[in-house]
């Protein structure tokens, strides 16, 4: 039962009974039942923000447990990479090295996905990073592992016709070695016979008789025939394969433009034509339109010895022939 109160009334010097009007009882129970509902309220968002349910405590443990499967991932990504990156370096400097074949280009290797955002989906979440990261390796290395599958197969083509690349690529002297008369001029800054000055010489001089048989040194086709300034009459045989060999001062030859030739096929004569001081013939090798040193495509049909002979020959710095 609720205490009856009282006050002293100073005019009638008696106390008298406290009645609580009836809109201060709405007043009161308002505010109660208001604070009643802050307190509710506040509690409640104690409860939902501090304090964890235990649905909530799962799912926590859930996504600790994802963040740690995603770290795993990261490091297993990591030693897969590392294992196509040592596929990557014997492709290139072994398996291509082979067969002669150009490296793959790096930045076609590491090409990145152009466009839009590919990992918008994966943002604004609790580990959003971790997880962009991943999906970001993955996709290198799907990318990397797609060129490295194509470049296999590149190579089992190669493998497949390595031995007509063995065939085509230019490997025996085009002039019998026993036939050599005079000497050899080889590939490098050599004497002009005729300007008397140091000049770039692309090719070896094998100086033989005129009527000397000339050979093709290996498959290809005969791209061109005929008389070419001061090589005088000169023969270019494409062997495929960036490969090409071309033989000048001809007298004469046994072939046409366009016709198919096997390495050790005659193809023409020794002769003195074009810029020429003597009897030779002027032996070429180009790879990639380039010319290189044919010295080191001549060892199929020589011994030891006379290969020897040969590079110590060619090297010497002396005049060349043409």
């Amino acid at each position: 039962m609720a205490k009856t109160k009282y006050h002293y009334n100073s005019h009638t010097l008696k106390y008298e009974k406290v009645k609580t009007s009836t809109r201060t009882w709405a007043l009161r129970a308002l505010g109660f039942l208001t604070s009643s509902f802050a307190c509710g309220v506040f509690l409640l968002y104690v409860g939902f923000t501090v304090i964890d349910s235990p649905k909530e405590k799962q799912l926590k443990r859930e996504i600790d447990q994802m963040a740690l499967q995603y770290n795993i991932m990261q490091e297993r990504l990591k030693q897969i990479d590392a294992a196509l990156e040592n596929m990557q370096h014997r492709d290139d400097n072994i398996y291509r090295v082979i067969f002669e074949a150009d490296p793959i280009d790096p930045d076609v290797r590491k090409a990145g996905f152009g466009g839009v955002n590919r990992y918008k989906n994966l943002e604004h979440f609790s580990n959003s990073d971790l997880m962009v990261e991943t999906a970001k390796k993955l996709d290198q290395i799907s990318k990397a592992l797609y060129v490295q599958s194509k470049s296999y197969d590149d190579l089992t083509e190669m493998a497949k016709s390595k031995a007509e690349m063995m065939a085509s690529i230019p490997a025996i002297q085009p002039v019998d070695n026993r036939k050599i008369r005079g000497g050899i001029s080889g590939f490098g800054v050599r004497i002009h016979p005729v300007y008397k000055i140091r000049k770039m010489h692309a090719g070896i001089d094998f100086t033989a008789p005129v009527g000397t048989p000339i050979y093709a040194t290996g498959n290809g086709k005969v791209e061109a025939a005929g008389i070419d300034g001061g090589y005088g009459r000169r023969i270019i045989i494409n062997h495929g394969y960036n490969y090409k060999s071309l033989y000048g001062h001809m007298s004469r030859f046994t072939v046409k433009v366009g016709q198919q030739v096997k390495r050790g096929d005659l193809i023409g004569y020794v002769g003195n034509t074009g810029t020429s001081t003597g009897p030779h013939l002027h032996y070429e090798v180009h790879k990639n339109n380039k010319p290189v040193n044919p010295i080191n495509f001549i060892y199929n049909d020589l011994t030891p010895a006379e290969y020897v002979a040969i590079l110590e020959a060619a090297s010497q710095e002396n005049q060349s022939f043409d």
